[in-house]
């Protein structure tokens, strides 16, 4: 006989369990900003000085006081004395490049194409206002205000600021080491040919590669058969090694459905079901002060599944809200109805374009390769039975939009 769900509770619920675990932190290390991308930030970065530190010259062209252009045009050329030096007066200009510190006096620049040159000035065709094509001290960053929070992870971009105001070395989490555990009779490893009745284990290098955008370092324990104590010994070893451990697979009612049971016997379970869907058999539990997440064996349900729940025992681990960036979200109306069961959070696969949102037909838990097609997530919360044809909803896209030329 299949063992039920304790309760299915709403994903809320199983958030505010997971806030209230009392899990062990990992520590903290200092790296180079050259080592820092994909990393969890341990500390605010806080600007020590302005970013650009001077008033600097927007475009290639001259620097002059914007007063002395007014009334500039291509039939009543103004013209501007050539000066060198960092300081112009009254009626003077300096040649001057992109980048450069305007002089002392200058408040604006001239674009090259509206002038000219000619035996020691410069006629002016165009009128500029004060601090036209000037990017002004500060303009991009202010000393003292904190340009990045703990607890984000670290993108290119972010590392570039950080450089630009001084850092050479930076304060992250130690990466979260996490087991992940494959449980299955009927799995085979990737690279191998399945045969009859056997599946490939596409899981687990799909949740290594998840772990490592969220700054972990996944470590990949192999598959585990259907047998509790071969189960409880993955796990033993798991926390032997990693700050925290995945099982796929097994988290369900049949009979082969293990997992729960184990860890329940080993540690605690926290909870085991939850009303989302694709998804519903996640579970998690605690051991030692390490955390348990139990993940559903189909693909499209343990995606989902690892998205809404891991970020947040990611964040116990560390101690700090993990900023995970979610992809842009976009309206769009619904090519067709989107039915869901009341009281069940559903996460519907949806192909955008120019507009139009259309829910993929083939968009079981089991059927990875809608994750592939889709370039967005509609979630129909749990007091909706679904929209209708037609509706305007909100979507948030999973992958960007390309168009191939």
């Amino acid at each position: 006989m299949g063992k039920p769900f304790g309760k299915r509770i709403p994903l809320e619920e199983a958030l505010r369990i997971i806030s209230e675990l009392e899990l062990v932190r990992v520590g903290k290390e200092r790296v180079s900003v050259f080592e820092a991308c994909d990393r969890i930030l341990a500390e605010d970065i806080v600007a020590k000085w302005d970013v650009p530190p001077f008033d600097r010259a927007a475009m290639d062209g001259y620097a002059v006081r914007a007063e002395d252009t007014f009334g500039a045009s291509q039939t009543n050329p103004i013209p501007l004395k050539l000066v060198e030096g960092k300081k112009i007066g009254e009626g003077e200009a300096v040649r001057i490049s992109t980048g450069t510190a305007m002089p002392e006096g200058a408040n604006a620049v001239v674009m090259l194409e509206f002038a000219e040159e000619r035996e020691g000035y410069v006629d002016v065709f165009k009128a500029v206002t004060p601090w036209e094509n000037v990017s002004k001290r500060g303009e991009d960053v202010r000393a003292g205000e904190v340009i990045l929070r703990r607890g984000e992870i670290l993108h290119p971009q972010d590392v570039g600021v950080i450089a630009s105001l001084g850092y050479g070395h930076v304060e992250v989490l130690r990466r979260p080491r996490i087991g992940v555990v494959a449980t299955g009779n009927e799995l085979v490893e990737v690279g191998e040919d399945p045969g009859d009745g056997r599946i490939v284990n596409s899981n687990s290098p799909m949740l290594c590669c998840a772990l490592r955008e969220l700054g972990c370092d996944p470590v990949y324990l192999g598959i585990v058969e259907d047998d509790s104590g071969r189960i409880e010994e993955a796990l033993r070893k798991a926390l032997e090694e990693c700050d925290g451990v995945i099982f796929t697979g097994g988290t369900s009612v049949g009979d082969r459905d293990l997992v729960p049971e184990v860890v329940g016997r080993v540690g605690r379970v926290a909870f085991h079901g939850v009303a989302i869907k694709p998804g519903m058999p996640v579970g998690m539990g605690v051991v030692d002060g390490k955390p348990v997440l139990m993940l559903p064996g189909f693909p499209v349900a343990c995606l989902i599944a690892f998205n809404e729940i891991f970020p947040h025992v990611l964040s116990k681990l560390t101690g700090v809200r993990i900023l995970a960036r979610r992809g842009s979200v976009v309206r769009g109306r619904l090519s067709r109805r989107v039915p869901s069961q009341p009281g069940v959070r559903s996460f519907v696969r949806v192909i955008v374009r120019d507009g139009v949102v259309e829910p993929i037909r083939s968009s079981g838990s089991g059927i990875l390769s809608s994750m592939v097609r889709a370039n967005g997530m509609l979630v129909v919360p749990e007091e909706k039975e679904g929209y209708e044809e037609g509706e305007e909803v909100e979507v948030t896209l999973v992958r960007d939009i390309v168009k191939v030329f």
